[in-house]
């Protein structure tokens, strides 16, 4: 083959190689090394049992090439996860309330920034992305494949900002792309008025909120039940761990219980 097709035959086949090499799925190993990653606190590790953090992120179709809005991450515990798994070909953004919100807010977000720059390795390309939560925009229309959002519905309930966080991120998604939605279950039957303080929310409630906006209910998943959970606790939710807002007392108790008894649900934006 003469030197100029051949230059020509490896220039159109080079960009296929590199596009093939990419990982269509987030593999066993992966998951392993990231969930024994050296950078995840150990109070956080200690969850896992609790979490299911892989389980709980393969149910979502979690892909490493997908852009990734996690909304409110916290202190981060999702983030040691989410962030190390997109790196290589993914996009991971970590949306918080604008510091300007409360002081609380502001805390959250100089804590998430200072564990992201502690570990540039696994943070480097991790963003913070900062919204109102009365007019919430998590990004540009259909930018997003998932939206990810852990133990937060029931403060928006609260707050009376539910339809408008659902409908942004409705707008934020592409077409196809999946929300995963985790939250505390309430009882079957359980009046929303009667326990919406309690930190538990039903099912049927959450669900109605995202197909409101537009969603389809495309899968549940037992991942995460406690059916040890008996959800009647004079602290609500917070009664258990990890807050155990009750201190001392009947700590041990709470403890056998363990974390609460939480839906999963994976809803799709429709793809017309």
């Amino acid at each position: 083959m003469k030197p100029a097709l051949l230059a020509l035959t490896l220039a159109l086949l080079v960009p296929s190689i590199s596009h093939a090499a990419e990982p269509p799925t987030i593999s066993a190993e992966h998951y392993a090394e990231v969930l024994k990653g050296p950078w995840r606190t150990p109070e956080n590790v200690a969850r896992d049992g609790y979490r299911h953090p892989q389980q709980t992120l393969q149910f979502f179709g979690l892909g490493p090439k997908q852009t990734v809005i996690e909304i409110t991450p916290g202190n981060g515990w999702y983030s040691e996860l989410l962030a190390p798994l997109l790196k290589e070909h993914g996009d991971y953004v970590a949306a918080v309330q604008a510091p300007t919100v409360s002081d609380y807010a502001r805390k959250n977000e100089e804590k998430l920034k200072a564990k992201f720059a502690a570990a540039p390795a696994q943070y480097a390309k991790a963003q913070v992305l900062e919204f109102d939560p009365k007019n919430p925009e998590f990004g540009k229309p259909a930018s997003a494949d998932t939206v990810l959002t852990f133990r937060n519905v029931h403060n928006w309930v609260l707050a009376d900002t539910g339809p408008q966080t659902f409908a942004a991120f409705f707008k934020v998604l592409k077409p196809g792309g999946v929300l995963g939605v985790v939250d505390h279950r309430a009882k079957d039957g359980a009046s929303l008025d009667d326990i919406k303080h309690s930190g538990y929310l039903p099912t049927a409630y959450v669900v109605k909120l995202a197909t409101d906006a537009g969603f389809k209910l495309e899968g549940q998943s037992e991942i995460n039940a406690n059916p040890k959970d008996t959800k009647d606790y004079p602290e609500g939710v917070w009664t258990l761990p990890p807050a155990l807002t009750l201190g001392e007392k009947d700590k041990a108790k709470y403890l056998a219980i363990g974390e609460s008894d939480r839906m999963t649900l994976r809803f799709v934006k429709p793809a017309k």
